[in-house]
């Protein structure tokens, strides 16, 4: 079975129960880092996730994962938040960040940067509005970027 296909399969595993218990599945991600296999499982709640929280999803999960039995190589499992520089992937995250702001990188220069910081103004018909320092309203191509994540100011 393909990465791809085992990360889809838990997602969809994981969203059940998650939705059950109010919590979001942001993403599942199964890769091979050196000699071991990871899946990862990021998870957020309306009031933010702690550990706790962490640990109900990771006993159910690893429990029906046992039951499931479709993963051939031993894993580590790791159920975490998505962090404060969240990733944005989904599309429905364009709007429920809207007004935060973000950092993108391009896979290619646009207007001369492969960086951009603005503030979120939404996604549309496949492109990500920002409003950058000085008032300037930009759109980037979302195949065009490498990542969107939060950004943290300190």
């Amino acid at each position: 079975m393909q990465t791809n296909d085992i990360a889809g399969r838990v997602f969809n595993i994981v969203k059940k129960f998650a939705d059950e218990k109010e919590y979001e599945i942001v993403d599942v991600e199964y890769v091979k880092e050196g000699p071991n296999w990871y899946l990862r499982v990021y998870a957020d709640k309306e009031r933010g996730i702690n550990i706790d929280d962490c640990e109900i999803i990771s006993r159910w999960l690893d429990e029906k994962l046992e039951e499931d039995d479709f993963i051939e190589h031993a894993y580590i499992l790791e159920v975490s938040s998505p962090g404060i520089d969240r990733i944005l992937k989904q599309d429905y995250e364009y709007t429920k960040y809207k007004g935060r702001l973000v950092d993108i990188k391009l896979y290619k220069p646009l207007n001369g940067s492969k960086e951009i910081q603005g503030e979120l103004l939404g996604l549309e018909n496949g492109e990500i509005k920002i409003k950058l320092s000085d008032g300037t309203i930009m759109t980037v191509n979302k195949k065009e970027k490498a990542v969107c994540r939060l950004a943290v100011v300190f």
